[in-house]
């Protein structure tokens, strides 16, 4: 005989649904006993059950009490807050600075030119066993989102530093393969170059630097989002530039609040194509990237190998892009000594952990945790 017992708690944010199975083997002279003894026999096993059941209540409560407790206690002393649109951000409600940062911005300074590895997902050809095939390719790092450095060569209007984020930007031509790849990756499955014109995207990523003067690797995991001449203007706003800045205001941090409402997306765009050379300017209105050399292509738009002073050059802004990977996991691996090479993860915490964090009103928040660390709070909740 089975009998089973759901026991369901609710403590605050949290759910805990506890289920207990009894198999009971009936003995085989029961049906020589008398109804008496029978009943006894019910009765008693009603009874163990309303024990077992009040055993397993006493054990629930306690251990929901304690999870609840310590998971409190965890987001509190981890500083988390809930996730918020850059539009209704304020000093006391927002990411601190990544943990990995700091060495991060010291590695890069050592790299004669800031070169990475930039690998994302393409559409594998009809027949293949799989949907996606890895596609690879150096990038230059251009700045952190938002962090644009100075640059006197640079003429374009700035914005002033009132936002730092922890990602990495890149600039781009929409007519490369990278930019479909973001968008046909994302979750809005882009399948068409209409569909990528403007800004949006969030497909998955992977940007790899090895920085040979410290002897590290640094590894981003995360997705890409792409910034286009749509980002502000007039008119309603496209799905795409309201994921992008949805997404992205989430980890950006206010440096500070004096005329912030001045700082602009579009400004930010134009100072990235400002901080590239002439030369690369020239580069985006070019004929599209791996068109033939013997194919014709219009020469009054087009043109190869020419420099670009005009920052509002038609042609270039059209196809200039900029991309900004939001990392999820930050890997560092030190190679610099043999007999102490270390591996460190960084791991963003999870949305849900964010969201108990709003419930226990917490007002800063650090996004971002050592795996180790992670993985040790975690059996301590689970104790």
């Amino acid at each position: 005989m089975d009998h089973e017992l759901n026991i369901t708690l609710t403590l605050g944010p949290f759910h805990f649904k506890i289920s207990h199975k009894n198999h009971i083997t009936p003995s085989l002279h029961d049906g020589t006993r008398n109804h008496h003894h029978h009943h006894h026999t019910k009765l008693h096993r009603k009874t163990s059950s309303l024990q077992t059941a009040a055993t397993i209540a006493s054990h629930a409560s306690y251990a929901a009490s304690r999870v609840s407790s310590r998971l409190s206690q965890h987001l509190r002393t981890l500083s988390l807050q809930s996730s918020r649109a850059m539009a209704t951000t304020s000093s006391t409600n927002m990411p601190i600075e990544a943990p990995w940062k700091k060495q991060f911005q010291e590695h890069l300074s050592k790299m004669e030119s800031p070169e990475f590895v930039f690998s994302s997902l393409h559409p594998a050809e009809k027949g293949s066993p799989v949907p996606y095939v890895p596609r690879a390719r150096y990038c230059i790092h251009r700045a952190f989102w938002a962090e644009l450095p100075e640059n006197k060569h640079n003429t374009a209007p700035m914005n002033a530093r009132n936002y730092a984020s922890d990602m990495p930007t890149f600039t781009t031509d929409v007519r490369m393969s990278k930019t479909f790849e973001i968008f046909n990756t994302s979750p809005g499955h882009a399948d068409r170059d209409s569909l990528i014109q403007g800004s949006g995207g969030g497909g998955p990523c992977e940007a790899v630097y090895w920085v040979k003067e410290s002897m590290v690797q640094w590894r981003f995991k995360g997705d890409a989002f792409v910034i286009a001449p749509d980002i502000e203007g007039e008119g309603e706003e496209s799905s795409g530039v309201r994921t992008v800045k949805s997404e992205l205001g989430k980890r950006m941090r206010i440096l500070k609040e004096d005329g912030i409402e001045e700082w602009s997306w579009k400004r930010e765009l134009t100072g990235h194509f400002g901080n590239i050379s002439p030369g690369m300017r020239g580069t985006f209105q070019a004929p599209p990237p791996g068109q033939p050399v013997d194919k014709p292509f219009d020469d009054k738009k087009l043109k190869l190998g020419e420099k670009v002073e005009d920052l509002e050059h038609p042609v270039a802004r059209e196809n200039f892009r900029v991309v900004v990977i939001r990392p999820h996991e930050v890997e560092s691996v030190d190679l610099s000594d043999p007999k102490k090479s270390r591996r460190q993860v960084y791991k963003v915490i999870c949305d849900f952990l964010m969201q108990v964090a709003c419930a226990t009103g917490v007002t800063q928040r650090n996004v971002w945790t050592e795996e180790q660390d992670l993985i040790l709070n975690m059996l301590v909740l689970l104790q």
